[in-house]
């Protein structure tokens, strides 16, 4: 599996530790920066990944921020992108379940390293369900995108 990761200055420490433990799982993991703390917008970095996800280069994206939830809101501006923050394995395992969710935001001030390794597997190993109500729905959000002017 492909994964392109990024974070912005708030993010960069927990981004580190993520990209550590997916080297040694034997993930492939692109880097999109940032690597220090020298502040950039997290809406560059958000859109670099997001496009690489969304475009079908790389298989699935982490955005890290100091919450997540400028990330994940950036992210699922592009078009095929299902950006879910999450802050618990549980909601890691709903969002790939129930909503195919292919890009992960995590937020470094609001979780703890151990719980973010703990959810970055689960996310990573849970498939989608494929159930009819959640494909139904998915089509319905592809809809939404070329409606209001994504691609789909």
């Amino acid at each position: 599996m492909k994964i392109a990761i990024g974070s912005d200055h708030a993010g960069y420490q927990l981004k580190d530790i993520v990209v550590n433990y997916l080297k040694e799982q034997q993930y492939e993991v692109v880097n999109f920066g940032v690597d220090n703390s020298t502040v950039v917008d997290y809406t560059d970095i958000a859109i670099k990944v997001a496009e690489a996800v969304g475009s079908g280069e790389y298989d699935r994206g982490i955005l890290i921020c100091g919450s997540g939830i400028g990330m994940s809101i950036a992210a699922n501006k592009i078009p095929g992108v299902r950006a879910a923050l999450c802050t618990d394995p549980y909601c890691a395992r709903m969002s790939r379940e129930h909503n195919d969710a292919n890009i992960l935001a995590l937020g470094e001030r609001v979780i703890g390293r151990g719980i973010a390794i703990d959810i970055v597997q689960t996310w990573l190993s849970t498939e989608f369900s494929n159930g009819e109500r959640h494909v139904y729905r998915l089509g319905q959000i592809a809809d939404l995108e070329k409606r209001y002017g994504g691609k789909g």
